[in-house]
């Protein structure tokens, strides 16, 4: 006899609960940039409660500042006239799906509650190779897509991110408080490469005013590390390994391999101006198990995610492309 909806229900609260909610690791193990965002909810950090837009104020790096003397007038300009930016709230499933003639084939009590578990174990990393991935999207991905860093990086001036295009947002200087960076020039990965990138995205000086992760693909994460030990700089990261992650610290940023980085790019974050808006009621919620309708008693269960990517100074992260 099949499980009551009943039973389902407590197999599938047994399985989130068991080891001390051990299977909700799974929604952060394929990327430390979830796990270190989402997970640990390093860098920004938002539960907003409602609406479709997630309101984002900007930090600026170069508001009026000055030395001034006894009885001087001294400025409240406002350099800029836009102090928000606004990203779309965007909705990622994973399905997880019991099919009749299955649980027939796999009769008794244990065989239904593995066939469960491995199901709802399949939703989860499904809806985690979707975030991870969007992670990196530029802006043409697509509207149900995340706001990823390649949009964020993109230096395509008129063209939106966080609803502000570059142009959008001039200084009385010329420069541009909301400019996307992204290097192109073809070289090799080295040392010299993720300095030149921490130095270019740097918004103000000290604590946080650099990136302080770099992602990119094992390969040219290899390199770096081949490069590190010749070097004899050699320095596990800490907070990749207390994460299951494979990662080495260089003046003070984390470099770590992400299979979801694309082919020949690295990306320098700054976590201190970059993070994850999430739905206070989109948080990897699951609905109940439900027949599905016009089926043979098949059942289904969905895990949502709702939220995006956010960033409240884009000047602070940059993408270099063409790497090797």
């Amino acid at each position: 006899m099949a499980l009551t909806f009943e039973e389902i229900e407590s197999v599938t609260d047994d399985y989130f609960a068991a080891d001390g909610k051990k299977a909700v690791d799974i929604y952060f193990d394929s990327s430390f940039l979830l796990n270190y965002l989402l997970k640990q909810k390093k860098g920004l950090f938002k539960m907003p409660d409602g609406g479709r837009r997630i309101r984002v104020p900007l930090e600026y790096d170069g508001q009026e500042a000055d030395f001034y003397g006894r009885g001087e007038p001294i400025s409240s300009d406002d350099r800029e006239s836009v102090n928000a930016a606004f990203f779309l709230m965007k909705h990622v499933f994973g399905n997880a799906t019991v099919l009749r003639i299955d649980e027939l084939e796999n009769a008794g009590e244990y065989a239904e509650v593995e066939l469960v578990t491995t199901k709802v174990a399949g939703a989860q990393k499904s809806l985690t190779k979707k975030l991870a991935g969007s992670i990196y999207d530029p802006p043409s991905a697509g509207a149900n897509r995340l706001t990823g860093l390649l949009a964020c990086c993109s230096e395509s001036a008129d063209v939106a991110y966080g609803d502000i295009a570059e142009n959008d947002l001039v200084a009385a200087d010329g420069t541009k408080p909301w400019e996307g960076k992204t290097t192109t020039t073809t070289e090799g990965i080295g040392l010299k490469v993720l300095r030149t990138m921490a130095t270019t995205a740097k918004i103000r000086d000290g604590k946080g005013g650099k990136p302080d992760i770099v992602t990119c693909s094992e390969t040219l994460f290899n390199v770096v590390v081949d490069q590190l030990q010749v070097q004899q700089r050699f320095v596990k990261s800490e907070a990749t390994a207390n994460a299951g992650f494979t990662g080495v610290e260089f003046e003070g940023k984390i470099v770590t391999p992400d299979d979801y980085a694309p082919s020949g790019y690295a990306f320098a974050t700054n976590t201190s101006c970059t993070g994850f808006a999430v739905h206070k009621r989109g948080n990897y919620v699951r609905t109940k198990w439900a027949y599905l309708p016009d089926r043979a008693g098949d059942r289904t269960m969905k895990i949502f995610w709702d939220g995006n990517l956010i960033v409240n100074n884009r000047k602070g992260n940059i993408a270099h492309s063409n790497l090797s």
